[in-house]
């Protein structure tokens, strides 16, 4: 087994981080395998050296250990960039004018009042600017997979999914993704950066990572990845999606929870056994 934590250093990690962490880790220990710590920086306006000091401060308190040195996104643009020429050489991939506003509307135009699609990534794009040549791409255009063209090249697609919600084998019928998911953003608007999907599966591919651990909130979003994969000629890794850790109103944790984040705990006298406590997870072995 080689498995990843990979955090964004955008804000401080907090208990939901921590349970993720230690889980990931501990699944990899049991299975004598390894745990890699991966840093997702590619939003250079919030990644902040500050907070990728104190996630690694945070997870060596927890007690994880990780290879040395972490893969950072920002070192390793060009194996994103190589993918994407490998997509566009498919003549899958196209530039795209719209912001947000424009795919509201565009989505609610048909039908006065009626809430808009939405899938993995929010609002589905409606396909305004599919057929547009990568030559007409202007400064400030995303970069979107045709979804419908890769689904006629791969017709089916499956993972296998080991977490508590969704366990067994997923088969999905590519041409699905077209209504269900729709053109994903494979390159950002203004910055160019590259979006975290392509970025995921190209470091998970190159990284040798067999098995997938992160929250259920990203369940949706494999269809993208295993799609991704298969166009690339990568394979699958197992996937295991975990419960998430909520707030007292059922909510989600976010970044923005600073009331839980692990170094406050720290800073209170908490011990990473009291932690496990507070997330019900068993202690290391």
């Amino acid at each position: 087994m080689i498995t990843r934590f990979a955090p964004s250093p955008t804000g401080p990690l907090h208990l939901g981080h921590a349970y993720s962490a230690m889980l990931t880790h501990d699944m990899a220990k049991a299975a004598k395998g390894t745990c890699l710590l991966r840093i997702e920086d590619l939003d250079r306006e919030r990644s902040k050296p500050k907070w990728e000091t104190l996630i690694a401060e945070d997870l060596a308190w927890l007690g994880l250990a990780w290879p040395d040195p972490p893969r950072r996104q920002s070192e390793h643009i060009s194996d994103y960039t190589r993918a994407l020429e490998h997509l566009s050489g498919l003549g899958l991939v196209y530039p795209c004018r719209c912001n947000r506003a424009d795919i509201r509307a565009a989505l609610s135009a048909p039908q006065e009042g009626a809430l808009p699609a939405t899938g993995p990534d929010g609002l589905i794009y409606p396909g305004t600017c599919r057929g547009r040549p990568l030559a007409e791409r202007s400064p400030g255009d995303a970069l979107r997979l045709d979804i419908s063209k890769a689904a006629a090249m791969v017709e089916t697609l499956s993972f296998t999914e080991t977490g508590p919600c969704h366990p067994g084998t997923h088969t999905i019928d590519a041409k699905t993704l077209v209504f269900s998911v729709g053109d994903v953003v494979l390159a950002r608007r203004a910055t160019g950066a590259i979006a975290y999907h392509l970025a995921a599966s190209t470091d998970d591919a190159l990284q040798g990572v067999t098995h997938v651990i992160r929250g259920e909130d990203l369940f949706d979003a494999t269809q993208i990845h295993v799609l991704l994969q298969r166009l690339m000629g990568w394979p699958t890794p197992v996937y295991h999606h975990h419960r998430l850790i909520r707030d007292e109103q059922g909510k989600r944790l976010a970044k923005r929870d600073d009331a839980r984040a692990i170094s406050l705990y720290r800073a209170d006298g908490a011990s990473p056994s009291d932690l496990r406590d507070m997330v019900n997870l068993p202690s290391a072995s």
